[in-house]
């Protein structure tokens, strides 16, 4: 055994003499528990002694993966809060009575489409989209016009009743009146919950046109 590990030493140093510089650093040693001598070419293994310091490079750092920054619920929605600013005004309609009926509705997606149909930013059925000349329901300017007169011609209805206009803005005009009010259908009732709890009327003011805040019930009986 002695004998055998002698000859693998020699044979290991006359090769390191003998191979160029490049290859004879990379060289490295282990003696086992029975004195047998291993060799490798591999500078970083753990488990061998290096024959030749700085044969291992360290390794190279990672590239540093630059954090992208989500973008802003503010920056988001500006264009949405200017058509909506817009729109309300126009059409004389509580700006965050619009902001909270887009909240409920479709959460501000101008492509949302709900499981019964209903399109765009003020989820508006096809019908109702048709008799309110929005050609195009996925368009955010057409679609919120759309809404907001069908929202304002609610409101008038029911002389500025809240609760009654966001029944039949949700459940239909028709649902209203067959049931006397705000009809018993869980997804109204939740409904018109929501859109109570996100609208705060705004201040009267002297700027502007002469916009009816609509009546905010005291206590809800939904």
């Amino acid at each position: 055994m002695r004998r055998r590990a002698l000859l693998t030493g020699l044979l290991a140093v006359a090769f390191a003499t003998l191979v160029p510089i490049p290859v004879r650093a990379q060289v490295l040693r282990l003696v086992d528990e029975s004195g047998t001598i291993h060799y490798t070419n591999n500078p970083c293994d753990p488990v061998y002694r290096r024959l030749a310091p700085g044969a291992c490079r360290p390794p190279e750092p990672e590239p540093a993966v630059a954090s992208v920054e989500p973008a802003t619920p503010t920056a988001a929605a500006a264009p949405l809060a200017r058509e909506i600013e817009q729109t309300a005004t126009r059409h004389g309609v509580d700006r965050r009575l619009v902001e909270a009926v887009v909240q409920v509705e479709s959460g501000g997606n101008p492509r949302a489409v709900s499981p019964k149909g209903a399109l765009g930013v003020m989820q508006l059925m096809p019908a109702r989209a048709e008799a309110l000349g929005v050609r195009d329901v996925f368009d955010l300017r057409a679609n919120l016009d759309g809404g907001v007169r069908h929202l304002r011609e609610l409101l008038q209805r029911y002389q500025g009743n809240l609760q009654l206009a966001l029944a039949a803005y949700n459940a239909g005009e028709e649902a209203v009146r067959l049931h006397g009010g705000v009809p018993p259908y869980p997804e109204t009732q939740q409904y018109v919950r929501k859109v109570l709890a996100l609208y705060t009327p705004s201040a009267p003011s002297g700027d502007g046109p002469s916009t009816k805040t609509p009546r905010r019930p005291a206590r809800s009986r939904l």
